[in-house]
């Protein structure tokens, strides 16, 4: 039977409504039940928030692993033709050397002006082709009597090594290196431009990648003299019938074909270092993605958990 009791307005209320003020005043009393379902909603947004990074994170290296597959492909085929031509080139500048050799060349003693040419080129992401070369030529510049060495940088990738710290040493740049395959006029433009540089040195080097397999190659040097110096070899009566301007025609092509050689050798060492660090590079991408993956999975199973959880809890509740 329900009891009503006259209110001063003349209303009367029933006291079964008192146990939802209470609930109410129950709420207003409590305020960490309104907190932890804050904190859960909170909770469940940042889950969402990290499901969506993660998934972007997946799809950012599954797109860097194709384009380091398609790089390791199109490697792989220039390097199959660079070490085809690397093949035809090797006579030219074995023989420019031979020939130092045979007329036991040697620096003067008075001229201590050193040119040191720097075979590089202007792409990247081919391991430590580029370091190597300009490693060799820092740690000369670091010694004693570096204030008569002048570099000449072939690529844009040495050039950007050794001017932080050695600008004033650096002579010249050649760019547009390593796009195309090198050619014979490639180098010959090259050795042009060291000619006419009005800087005459007494000896110098070409340092370059010597191509040894698809995965090692050093660095090595081929060695360059001024005119004067082969004029006053030893030797030079093994080979008859060199007056000075013979000489000087020499000198000019001999250096173009070690430049050539040069520069197929370090196109071939640039794509198989290229292939190999693509190679490395897709494989870590594949174990990147493994670990995203599971990653992901365990999250978004965090979250449907906790869903199941609140949706078990709250029918309990009810109940």
């Amino acid at each position: 039977m329900l009891l009503y009791q006259k209110c001063t307005n003349g209303q009367r209320f029933s006291e079964q409504k008192r146990p939802e003020k209470a609930v109410k005043m129950l709420g207003r009393a409590a305020p960490g039940v309104c907190q932890v379902v804050a904190l859960a909603n909170q909770q469940q947004t940042r889950n969402m928030a990290t499901l969506k990074a993660i998934s972007m994170r997946l799809k950012s290296v599954k797109n860097i692993q194709k384009i380091t597959q398609s790089m390791k492909m199109v490697s792989a085929a220039k390097y199959t033709r660079a070490e085809r031509d690397l093949k035809a080139a090797r006579p030219y500048g074995e023989g420019a050397v031979q020939f130092y050799e045979r007329a036991e060349v040697a620096p003067p003693e008075d001229d201590p002006k050193q040119l040191y040419i720097a075979m590089t080129s202007d792409r990247g992401l081919c391991g430590a082709v580029h370091t190597g070369v300009s490693k060799v030529i820092r740690t000369r510049l670091s010694e004693p009597g570096a204030e008569n060495i002048k570099v000449i940088c072939v690529g844009d990738k040495s050039r950007a090594i050794l001017q932080r710290l050695y600008s004033k040493h650096i002579l010249s740049v050649c760019n547009e290196i390593g796009r195309l395959p090198p050619t014979f006029n490639d180098a010959c433009k090259i050795a042009s431009a060291i000619l006419t540089s009005d800087y005459e040195f007494a000896s110098g080097k070409i340092v370059y990648n010597k191509f040894r397999s698809v995965v090692s190659y050093q660095q090595s040097d081929l060695p360059l003299f001024s005119q004067k110096a082969v004029e006053t070899a030893p030797k030079l009566a093994t080979y008859d019938s060199l007056d000075a301007d013979v000489i000087q025609s020499y000198m000019e092509f001999s250096l173009a074909s070690m430049l050539f050689y040069a520069l197929k050798e370090g196109a071939c060492s640039e794509q198989s270092s290229r292939m190999t660090a693509m190679d490395n590079a897709s494989k870590n991408a594949g174990e990147m993605i493994d670990k995203l993956t599971l990653t992901f999975n365990r999250t978004r199973q965090a979250v449907i958990t906790r869903e199941l959880i609140e949706i078990i809890s709250g029918a309990a509740a009810l109940d």
